[in-house]
């Protein structure tokens, strides 16, 4: 049974930064929203709101980190990309500034629909030059994220989980900067996924592995730089092909980072990418996002079936849930 670990970011960050007294934690009035509000209550002297104000708030934590500091910026994915892009690439990625943009409801994680789902982040961040980008895909991740930002010398931009989150991957195993980790092994296909996105591969593997088909799944939690040695081996290792899994549009994001290396290492493969077609969303919840836009396991069964080039007899019944799909009240918080 898959732990789930209840708001994971909210406490961890008070415990973590109680010796850095150079980390600062920023908000653009979603405190609660983005788990900062312990961090807040338990070092008042550290915690800056500066409202809806997000371009202004770069600029604020561009000073702070010119003065030594290590500004932890917490809001809403889009409200960190989308919104304050030329202040986030000029104040911040181009004197290389160690800010820390911590972006929360990243892709479909939100019902919030268009203006708050983070479908084009992680093209918006790999695009700007010394900018780090991280994901994190279970609570192990939640947490350790912040050991392997806080080690950039550098901007770093995290998508970040909130609420409940299921613990995937050991406490003892935390991420580490640029290295995937080796969820399953095959010689038939290679699936590389990111995020929640995850878990939802996780329940297709062992279907498809009964069905005669051998998976080599990584997961990938560093987004930018995308050089990692074992990823590289993982594509050119299987006969069938290669799958990737995003909460993400597939232009700028893991998709597209797996089609270039590919292409610039001439692997050839064939490649089908799961995620966000060049489409907007609707507000719904996950579990129905997933399903409607073909970024959930029963879709990951349908791509390796493509690659097969033959029916798979699986069903939703085989596809084994690593963890039941339901929105929990701590997820709701301030869904807005």
């Amino acid at each position: 049974m898959i732990e789930t670990v209840t708001r994971p970011h909210r406490e961890h960050i008070v415990r973590w930064a109680a010796h850095r007294p150079e980390v600062l934690v920023l908000s653009a009035d979603l405190t609660a929203s983005c788990e900062a509000d312990a961090f807040r209550d338990a070092y008042p002297d550290r915690f800056y709101s500066l409202g809806m104000a997000e371009q202004n708030m770069m600029g604020f934590a561009a000073g702070l980190a010119r003065e030594g500091f290590f500004p932890y910026i917490h809001t809403f994915a889009v409200f960190v990309t989308r919104r304050p892009f030329d202040q986030v690439a000029m104040s911040i990625a181009y004197p290389n500034l160690p800010v820390r943009l911590v972006g929360f409801l990243p892709g479909l994680t939100t019902p919030g629909g268009v203006t708050h789902q983070a479908i084009d982040d992680v093209g918006l961040m790999r695009l700007i030059p010394n900018m780090t980008v991280l994901e994190a895909g279970d609570a192990t991740e939640v947490t350790s994220v912040l050991d392997v930002a806080q080690a950039v010398d550098g901007p770093v931009y995290i998508r970040q989980l909130r609420g409940e989150v299921p613990r995937l991957f050991a406490e003892a195993e935390p991420m580490r900067l640029g290295c995937a980790r080796l969820l399953a092994s095959g010689d038939d296909l290679c699936v590389i996924s990111s995020g929640i996105c995850t878990e939802e591969a996780m329940r297709a593997i062992g279907a498809l592995r009964a069905h005669g088909i051998g998976v080599r799944h990584l997961h990938v939690s560093t987004l930018k730089p995308f050089d990692d040695q074992a990823v590289l081996e993982a594509l050119a290792g299987v006969r069938l092909g290669v799958v990737t899994m995003e909460n993400h549009s597939i232009i700028g994001g893991l998709g597209a980072a797996v089609a270039e290396l590919m292409a610039e290492h001439g692997i050839g493969r064939r490649l089908l990418r799961l995620g966000l077609k060049d489409t907007y969303a609707h507000g719904a919840s996950r579990p129905y996002l997933l399903r409607d836009y073909g970024l959930d396991a029963a879709a990951l069964v349908r791509a390796a079936a493509d690659l097969a080039g033959e029916p798979l007899d699986i069903g939703d019944d085989d596809l084994a849930s690593v963890r039941l799909g339901t929105m929990t009240a701590a997820e709701k918080t301030e869904d807005l």
